[in-house]
């Protein structure tokens, strides 16, 4: 089909739902498919079990596709699930291929040049797992040690900040993704795994033996997490915002939050046992999208 033709069909469809100018809505009803982006290693909120996405964040993407649906008057529309990293999210979201990531992504300021942000649903920062054994217990013991992080996240930012302004001489090596950063302190290649600190938590109580670990020094900074989506595309904002304000207003939300956060969860059914935030408390009672920095 030619470009003209295309974008002809895209208007006739999105004009025919209801979706009007919206590109992302407009694009789903022409292609009769959302496509949703999951990771694979984000504990709770969105990695893999068995092979199948699952998680917090997981939950939160079902509920856009429900509105979706209800939207575009489609109850058969088709989801599609593509892995991504923190390096590659934000290109393939910019580029269309995938239509909402939701996982585990600080809402920023730099983000938001190229994405826009849903309103925030967790609040964390930046600390350190370790092994017991290494007697590692702040940033100040990390000079002169190999440390890591994962490839593309605001952690690495950070932490490369840090080491500079305090002179600690770490070697700071970045990982394609968690499991893998989490990986390079397991086998003793680095001697702590800076990340946030709720996805540290998710590694540990899922490791071969989490009483190995600790999750040791004071966050660095406090930053949102929230679902990204094409830039300024208002109405696809406006569904999502509605989605997630109503499962908060309606208390659905909360008892999401108590599924993932306090109650055992795959695949070894631990508990993380990490009661809500403050910041969480407050975003619930007034829904906001305000970035990090």
């Amino acid at each position: 089909m030619k470009i003209s033709a295309l974008m002809a069909a895209v208007v006739l469809a999105a004009a025919a739902t209801g979706a009007q100018a919206a590109d992302t809505l407009a694009k789903i009803a022409a292609s009769g498919k959302i496509t949703l982006a999951y990771r694979e290693s984000s504990v709770p909120f969105s990695y893999l079990d068995g092979g199948k996405p699952i998680g917090f964040s997981v939950e939160l993407s079902n509920a856009v596709v429900e509105a979706v649906k209800k939207k575009l008057n489609k109850p058969n529309l088709e989801v599609a699930m593509m892995a991504v990293t923190s390096q590659n999210r934000i290109p393939l979201l910019s580029n269309g291929t995938i239509d909402l990531e939701c996982g585990s992504t600080t809402n920023n300021s730099a983000r938001a040049k190229d994405v826009s942000f849903a309103v925030n649903h967790f609040y964390t920062g930046t600390r350190l797992l370790v092994k017991k054994s290494s007697n590692i217990k702040d940033y100040a013991d990390l000079a002169k040690k190999t440390v890591t992080s994962t490839t593309g996240t605001t952690n690495a930012l950070v932490m490369r900040k840090y080491n500079a302004e305090k002179n600690l001489d770490m070697d700071i090596v970045l990982a394609k993704d968690h499991a893998d950063a989490f990986l390079l302190v397991e086998s003793g290649r680095a001697v702590a795994f800076a990340m946030d600190d709720i996805l540290l938590y998710g590694l540990m109580a899922n490791a071969k033996n989490p009483a190995e670990f600790e999750v040791v020094g004071e966050a660095l900074q406090v930053e949102p997490y929230a679902c990204m989506l094409a830039k300024d595309d208002k109405e696809f904002k406006k569904l999502v915002d509605d989605t997630f304000v109503g499962l908060m207003k309606s208390g659905e939300f909360e008892k999401m939050y108590t599924k993932w956060f306090l109650q055992p969860i795959p695949p070894k059914n631990v508990p993380l046992n990490l009661p809500m935030s403050q910041q969480l408390r407050d975003n619930i009672k007034a829904p906001s999208d305000k970035p990090a920095t």
